[in-house]
């Protein structure tokens, strides 16, 4: 026989329904608290980044205040833990921009971060989706309030601000390449040490990272190519500072660069492998599979070192429409000028040059080459990277081939 149920009974089975969701909705399902995992302040004579990576993504309001100038950034549903505390000795004495960050607990939920400034300034603030090892970031980069450069002939501030507005691949377009240049005129030479700042490129076995390394063979290379007559050398970097892959090619049109290379140390899931390779720009696809990957994983720079979503808006069109063939050509005749002399001081890991659509090679108007120092995977590769006497032999095989490429390369 069917039982049945009266209202009553309905009415009260409904309520304890009810209350059993509530209790589920409030307690079960209630939203988890933001963990922050680490905590980096980057400081640089450019700008200062500040980076908080979290579990999940965070929930924030930021606000400047002046007299004093201060910024705050008010999180809500997180824990105050001691990693986010170490923020407060993060900050270095030399930071130009920020004097002290304080962090101060609202509520139960709510944290506050306190930021007092050494000057004013421009703030930048966005947050990042995982990639890589990284989590969830919250990212603000503190500019100074009013452009300038401490030196004329260097436009890297000028460039992220107009990279940061969308407008770099704008005012690139308006650069026209000098065509008759003077015959003793300095041939310009443009250095980028690869990654840099929240990008530490690959790290090897003993930690050691590959921005490290590349700045200082940069840094190498510069000071010898200083020495030879008729040739200016820039470098894209010359600090521990994030550089966006198309602000490092807009600085080296800016300065009407005649060669840019740019220096890094791969890396393979394999230790193993090793070897020196060197590579020219191609616009046909890679000339391997392994440099399709090298590519593809140097060209993710921009998201691992962590751009704004309002950054320059034409990453890629213009720069490849515009390439030339003389400059190709002088490209695959600095490649290989370089890689004859690489050959010399380490095992190569292929003979000949490579070729692979390396976005930091795309200046339309610049012979561009990217050299893979060596392996900063393979164990005693690493151990020679971090030598000072593999450092200065690599810094000579790049000047001696870019003085072989002078006495060779087309007009």
């Amino acid at each position: 026989m069917a039982k049945t149920f009266s209202s009553t009974k309905r009415l009260f089975i409904k309520g304890i329904i009810a209350t059993c969701l509530l209790s589920v909705t409030r307690v079960g399902f209630a939203a988890a608290k933001a963990q922050v995992v680490a905590v980096r302040v980057w400081p640089s004579s450019t700008y200062t980044r500040i980076t908080l990576e979290s579990n999940i993504s965070l929930n924030y309001k930021s606000a400047s205040l002046f007299n004093p100038n201060r910024i705050v950034i008010d999180i809500d549903n997180i824990d105050l833990t001691p990693t986010l505390k170490t923020i407060s000795s993060k900050v270095l004495s030399h930071d130009p921009f920020i004097k002290s960050i304080r962090v101060l607990k609202l509520d139960a939920k709510t944290i506050r971060i306190m930021i007092e400034l050494k000057q004013g300034v421009e703030p930048n603030t966005f947050t990042l989706s995982p990639i890589a090892e990284f989590k969830h970031r919250l990212v603000m980069d503190l500019y100074p309030s009013k452009s300038f450069s401490k030196e004329e002939d260097d436009p890297l501030l000028t460039l992220l601000e107009e990279y940061k507005a969308g407008n770099l691949s704008k005012k690139q377009a308006q650069i026209k390449t000098p065509t008759n240049k003077k015959k003793n005129a300095p041939v310009i030479v443009m250095l980028d040490p690869g990654h840099g700042g929240e990008d530490p490129g690959a790290i090897g076995y003993s930690r050691t990272r590959e921005k490290d390394i590349v700045l200082q063979i940069a840094r190498r290379t510069y000071n010898l190519l200083k020495k030879e007559p008729n040739i200016k050398v820039y470098m894209t970097r010359n600090e521990d500072v994030f550089i966006p892959l198309k602000v490092r090619v807009a600085k080296a049109r800016s300065l009407h660069a005649d060669l840019f290379i740019s220096i890094h140390a791969d890396a393979f899931a394999n230790r193993s492998v090793g070897g020196s390779s060197v590579f020219a720009l191609s616009t046909r696809g890679a000339s391997s599979s392994a440099a399709s990957y090298l590519a593809q994983t140097q060209n993710k720079s921009d998201q691992i070192g962590g751009v704004s979503r309002s950054g320059d808006k034409y990453l890629d069109n213009t720069i490849l429409d515009l390439v030339q063939k003389t400059t190709l050509s002088n490209g695959i005749l600095l490649g290989n000028a370089i890689l004859n002399r690489m050959k010399k001081v380490n095992k190569m890991h292929k003979p000949s040059l490579e070729k692979a659509g390396f976005a930091v090679l795309k200046a339309p108007d610049i012979p561009s080459v990217l050299v893979e120092t060596a392996f900063i995977s393979n164990i005693n590769e690493e151990r020679k990277l971090k030598t000072a006497s593999f450092q200065n032999q690599v810094s000579k095989s790049i000047v001696d081939g870019i003085k072989d490429y002078l006495k060779n390369r087309k007009n």
